[in-house]
């Protein structure tokens, strides 16, 4: 299957997922429960993985899913459909409609296709390996900015048990040379470096699932996902998008720091 022809299946996903997360999206009976690592987790994250778990096999053969609350059984697996059911529970436990599913298809160590699906905000970010970033089917750009002093920056939480790996003091210096912050958090900063809305966003303590569509849909726009060393991992936890052009200038403030931020 193409990268491309695997954006509709994923679509086909997004579509049942949306359903589920608006059925409970304002509930005041929805159920909710604490992870051991204190992170709530809904009855819509659990039906949506569910949902997508049971789907996947009939649209990607030989897939296996890894998703946040389910883990993954086959690490070996060539295909792997990454999910985070819900990005934004806390969002969504407390009616801000600011969450997402995240969906992505990594093929042997390289993610090929993503997609943020935001139902509450009628809004949706897809990529596929060389074929471009779209935005509720708008191609997207990422934007010109290349100085620091102008930019528009987004990130996420700056003190709490998220940001266990948050070196907070050149966090705070580069901040202070931008010229607008936005704490907005989770995939939302993402995808608006993505559209041009933003020249680059700082996030702390993801995890596989977080990142994974996040990297391609920026990268299809002409933008930049690394690690704050500069890589790219998965499992490392602190990540810097970019319009590409700030990239570098942005890392730099965390180098002296580069055994803490990994």
């Amino acid at each position: 299957m193409q990268s491309i022809d695997m954006l509709g299946a994923l679509h086909a996903l997004a579509n049942q997922a949306d359903e589920i997360a608006l059925k409970f999206f304002n509930q005041a009976s929805l159920y909710v429960s604490q992870k051991s690592d204190m992170s709530p987790v809904s009855e819509a994250d659990l039906g949506i993985e569910m949902m997508i778990k049971r789907e996947a096999s009939a649209l990607f053969p030989g897939v296996e899913v890894w998703g946040e609350e389910f883990g993954l059984q086959n690490p070996e697996a060539p295909l792997k459909l990454i999910v985070d059911p819900i990005d934004g529970t806390r969002n969504f436990v407390r009616g801000i409609p600011l969450f997402a599913t995240l969906l992505a298809i990594q093929s042997g160590d390289e993610i090929v296709a993503g997609m943020v699906s935001a139902p509450a905000l009628h809004e949706r970010w897809c990529a596929a390996k060389g074929y471009g970033a779209w935005q509720n089917g708008r191609e997207m750009r990422v934007s010109d900015g290349a100085v620091l002093a102008q930019a528009q920056v987004f990130h996420g939480s700056l003190y709490g048990n998220e940001c266990e790996t948050l070196p907070l003091s050149e966090m705070l210096q580069i901040l202070s040379h931008t010229q607008r912050q936005r704490g907005l958090g989770d995939f939302y900063s993402h995808v608006l470096v993505a559209q041009g809305a933003g020249e680059f966003a700082l996030d702390f303590g993801l995890k596989p699932w977080d990142i994974a569509p996040l990297k391609i849909i920026v990268e299809e726009a002409g933008g930049k996902l690394t690690n704050l060393d500069g890589q790219f991992s998965l499992e490392n936890p602190n990540v810097l998008t970019s319009n590409f052009h700030l990239h570098e200038v942005v890392l730099g403030y965390f180098q002296k720091n580069s055994e803490k931020i990994g």
